[in-house]
């Protein structure tokens, strides 16, 4: 589903990483982590195509993103970002809606078809029964299973999402990466999202993507918690990771 070919990302002569290849795929869910600067968030609006690479090439479905037209683009991936969503007056089946822009028509009308998969979008998500709610009277949980849901409308077989449990408390992220993982496995959708969440990155994803800059491992997740990569990581820093429960914690 995506494939990075000696990808090389950075800002002026401050280089992030360097010629990177990693394959991510169809049915599984992969943790994006590292440490605050080292390139996730530039990363991943690299795959999206929202920022710059410096080299190498994104390939998204076997077609290279540079070769791609913007609605080709809005059919392939989807991209959820780390901002606090609030819409006054507008309710979640409308923000969910317009997940379907790239197959309305030009005035934007929306079709039964198009409905139905609001709808059903709301119901993977388990927002079906807030459908007619205004997302400036939910919690931050609640929004941002709206916006899945709106990635979920799009229909496309990537999705992206960078941090998307930051505003959250711990039950609730774990049980948002839980549904991201049942959309991975059950809808077949390849998900990347970035994570500082190490313990739920291990416990429920396929794959985990660790930046080690200018390097980027990738491996099952079990594979990486046995490899050292993750002390290595944290070996300069005043933590500790626990491998036997994935956790982090002061020295």
């Amino acid at each position: 589903m995506i494939r990075l070919e000696n990808i090389t990302i950075g800002y002026g002569e401050r280089i992030l990483l360097r010629d990177i290849t990693a394959g991510f795929s169809a049915g599984a869910l992969t943790a994006l982590v590292g440490r605050n600067g080292t390139g996730k968030s530039t990363l991943m609006r690299a795959i999206t195509g929202l920022g710059e690479y410096i080299s190498g090439e994104v390939i998204l479905r076997g077609k290279s993103l540079k070769e791609l037209t913007p609605a080709q683009m809005s059919q392939t991936i989807a991209f959820v970002n780390t901002e606090r969503i609030r819409v006054a007056n507008l309710s979640c089946r409308d923000v969910v809606s317009l997940g379907r822009s790239p197959y309305t028509n030009w005035i934007g009308k929306m079709q039964p078809e198009d409905e139905q998969i609001v709808m059903r979008s709301l119901s993977l998500v388990g927002m079906e029964s807030y459908a007619s709610r205004s997302m400036d009277q939910m919690s931050d949980g609640e929004c941002q299973r709206v916006m899945i849901a709106r990635a979920l409308a799009q229909q496309t077989p990537i999705i992206l999402l960078d941090e998307p449990t930051s505003f959250l408390d711990m039950p609730n992220r774990y049980e948002l990466c839980s549904l991201l993982a049942s959309l991975a496995h059950d809808e077949g959708k390849c998900v990347l999202f970035s994570t500082h969440e190490l313990d739920i990155a291990i416990s429920l994803c396929d794959s985990i993507a660790l930046i080690d800059p200018p390097t980027l491992h990738h491996l099952p997740a079990n594979e990486m918690v046995h490899s050292g990569h993750i002390e290595r990581l944290f070996s300069s820093s005043k933590v500790y990771f626990d491998p036997v429960s994935g956790s982090v914690r002061a020295k």
